[in-house]
């Protein structure tokens, strides 16, 4: 996987995607050139390998031969989509401008309560960022703008802000700044006092850091340049230049990320190692930073576990003997697994998510029969309740709550009828307040107006799959009646249901929306994950297919109304379901979509690979790689009709890189036997997560509203 173009073929290679060779109808073609992949004695064929470019290809001011091929090659695909959807142009401005008068312009977070301050960010009119600020905890407080986003981001193509930490002392602010779109950010400082930025200057991070207690000191977590793996932590001190920086820490195993945090009680500083299926966590006194790390307990196969300080206790989730996790405590003195403590008892129905701790309770986020539930418990008698909640299916969490010495637990919750809702919800009486639901700007929205549900497909192996859909009251279910199927399905990363007000542009106009909380996620504990990955990846495509064919079967839709998305992860899911069951969807959208699996997967030199293997195997091993090939998207193309198809990436894109998507539309143009639309969209300046702007992203998502109601022909005009 590490063979590269000769030169001679690059000087040569003369780009053969140009307007005469581009009908309206199938596309731009691109030019093949064998490139032959053998391993394990079995030969792959790829034409359009050439389409790969190295980052210092992409950064380079003058571009080379290749790369302007490339460059040509995704300027035609970007002139193939505006070209077909050109008819949609009015629609698309449309639903932008109808998705963006739902968002309150000025709007702001709920504060929270931080050493002396509240903290919060705000937006104003108009603005594509937030400024983020602080007011001392005392009457008649001055604002403080500690970060002023809209100046920061101003004439920017791209701009996001990493992690943001204060001071032990609120004199100070590190922060992250990405201009890229590859998630690698450069750190800076600011006199929060003075208002002055410091002179430092740390580049290649994470985007996060954490202060030492001497208000002098700051760790940060670096990045590999070429792969982008976090792998390194770094001890800065103030003044001083990032090249007399103390490495304190070095993750060698190349399936391992690390990174660092600070405990809630802000006594320690913790740093992690982790991968897919083990972890191992030390920690240091954050009032000595020049101080010796000491190992909480050493990583072990399939052990995971996370730490949380209380006390003179360190207490832990760990999966150790608990498949769905127990939470046990050790002394901070002697944290080993030896002298765990048993807190929570692992049980087989119910997923231990995190924990929150409190001067007088603990607060447990657990999961049971694929729902969210917050167990609150009381340290001083043991006694317990649950919060309750009213939707069939909902979305609950432990929100941001920074303070120990409290009798409120900060929760969110959402649902697919209900608008993100922040709560603060008293221990004791089992009052709640709710301190803010996101607005609506639409007079004529009610949560009333929709309705939910919740049911299970049992799919082909007998197992019982949730699927949780939302529609506006009145639509009918039959037919004719055009539904979304949504899912992502890996990483043991559930799919909760949550509200979505862009979403109401396709449910006022006759839209179901329905999401198949297929295996691969984690939504009904631990073992949902573990059938869903390695040598039983195929379960979780096969899952959202059954999903699909359940719902038609039960006269929801049919297949010429029927439609799927999803995107990285998910976007494999959709290359797979269309070449496995091409004629169950009308339409799909794939967002950055990871197609590409075995040739990524061989090459650890590619960002996210080496500490992947865990999720899809490790195709230098036999068995994974027929495996992973005999469900790898780009791989299994065929010659047949397939849905329409619309296809997003970023060509800077870090996790999921351009070039898969972009060798899978030109393997597809070249395969099918379709006249059905088949489109993407390349966004030149920005990478996995999209356009930055508060309001740029929805112009992605109005194309994407556009392409499915316009193959329903629904009149944008009328809802």
């Amino acid at each position: 996987m590490k063979n590269t173009l000769s030169l001679i073929i690059i000087i040569f290679f003369i780009y053969s995607c140009n307007t005469d060779k581009m009908e309206k109808s199938k596309g731009p073609i691109a030019n093949k050139i064998e490139e032959k992949i053998t391993t394990h004695g079995d030969t792959r064929i790829d034409d359009y390998f050439w389409m790969r470019l190295s980052d210092e290809q992409k950064k380079a001011e003058t571009p080379d031969t290749q790369t302007q091929n490339v460059l040509d090659y995704l300027n035609a695909e970007n002139k193939h989509l505006k070209t077909s959807m050109k008819h949609t142009e009015p629609m698309q401005k449309l639903l932008y401008d109808e998705i963006t008068s739902r968002i309150k312009q000025d709007d702001a977070s709920v504060p929270y309560k931080k050493n002396g301050y509240t903290y919060y960010s705000r937006y104003e009119k108009g603005q594509d960022y937030a400024y983020n600020c602080r007011k001392k905890i005392e009457e008649n407080a001055i604002e403080e703008i500690m970060l002023n986003g809209p100046e920061m981001g101003k004439d920017k193509s791209y701009f996001a802000l990493g992690g943001m930490k204060v001071s032990t002392n609120n004199n100070l602010i590190v922060y992250g700044v990405d201009l890229v779109s590859r998630r690698e950010y450069t750190l800076h400082f600011k006199d929060l006092n003075t208002g002055n930025p410091l002179d430092d200057k740390i580049e290649a991070t994470t985007g996060g850091a954490v202060w030492a207690n001497d208000n002098q000191t700051i760790f940060y977590t670096k990045k590999d340049p070429q792969t982008l793996r976090a792998y390194q932590i770094y001890k800065h001190t103030l003044g001083t230049d990032q090249n007399t920086d103390k490495l304190v820490f070095e993750e060698k195993d190349e399936t391992f990320s690390c990174y660092i945090q600070k405990s809630k009680s802000d006594k320690y500083l913790i740093i992690s190692s982790s991968q897919t299926l083990s972890s191992e966590h030390r920690y240091l006194d954050a009032e000595t930073p020049n101080g010796d790390w000491t190992i909480i307990q050493p990583r072990e196969k399939d052990h995971e576990y996370s730490v949380n300080h209380f006390g003179n206790e360190f207490y832990i989730k760990t999966n150790l003997d608990a498949k769905n996790f127990k939470i046990v405590k050790a002394p901070v003195s002697s944290p080993s697994k030896e002298n765990w403590t048993e807190v929570i008892a692992h049980r087989k129905d119910v997923f231990i998510e995190g924990i929150e701790l409190f001067s007088n309770h603990l607060v447990v986020e657990e999961r049971e029969n694929g729902l969210p539930q917050l167990r609150v418990i009381k340290w001083e008698d043991q006694s317990e309740h649950y919060i309750e909640f009213n939707d069939p299916t909902y979305t609950s969490y432990i929100s941001y709550n920074p303070e120990f010495d409290t009798e409120i637990l900060r929760y969110g919750y959402t649902s697919l009828t209900t608008p993100y809702s922040v709560y603060d919800y008293d221990m004791n009486s089992k009052k709640q307040e709710l301190l803010k639901q996101t607005e609506v700007v639409d007079p004529n929205f009610s949560p009333d107006n929709y309705t939910s549900e919740r049911m299970f497909a049992t799919v082909r192996d007998g197992v019982n799959v949730p699927i949780s859909l939302v529609y506006k009251k009145g639509t009918k279910r039959d037919a004719k009646t055009p539904l979304l199927l949504y899912s992502y399905g890996s990483y043991g990363s559930s799919t909760d249901p949550g509200f979505s007000s862009q979403r109401l542009s396709l449910l006022d106009r006759g839209f179901v929306f329905a999401i198949a909380h297929i295996r691969g996620g984690q939504e009904m504990g631990k073992h949902w994950y573990e059938e869903g990955k390695l040598l039983k990846k195929k379960n979780t495509f096969y899952d959202f297919i059954d999903c699909g064919k359940y719902l038609v079967k039960n006269n929801y839709t049919s297949p010429e109304h029927l439609y799927a998305m999803g995107g990285s992860a998910g976007g494999l899911l959709m290359g797979a379901i269309i070449n496995m069951e091409p004629n169950l969807w009308n339409g799909v959208i794939a967002a950055v979509p990871f197609v590409d699996v075995v040739s990524t997967m061989l090459d650890e030199t590619i960002p996210l690979t080496t500490f992947e293997f865990d999720e899809w195997g490790n195709p230098k091993e036999e068995e994974s790689y027929y495996y992973m090939k005999s469900y790898s998207p780009y791989d299994n193309i065929e010659k047949k009709e397939y849905p329409n198809l619309l296809i997003t990436t970023g060509y800077w894109d870090s996790q999921v890189q351009y070039w898969e998507p972009a060798k899978w539309i030109a393997k597809l143009r070249a395969n099918k036997t379709d006249k059905n639309q088949l489109m993407m969209h390349c966004n030149m300046e920005v990478g996995h997560g999209g356009a930055s702007g508060r309001f740029e992203r929805y112009k992605e998502v109005a194309l994407e509203y556009a392409f499915f109601l316009n193959l329903e022909g629904i009149n944008i005009k009328t809802k």
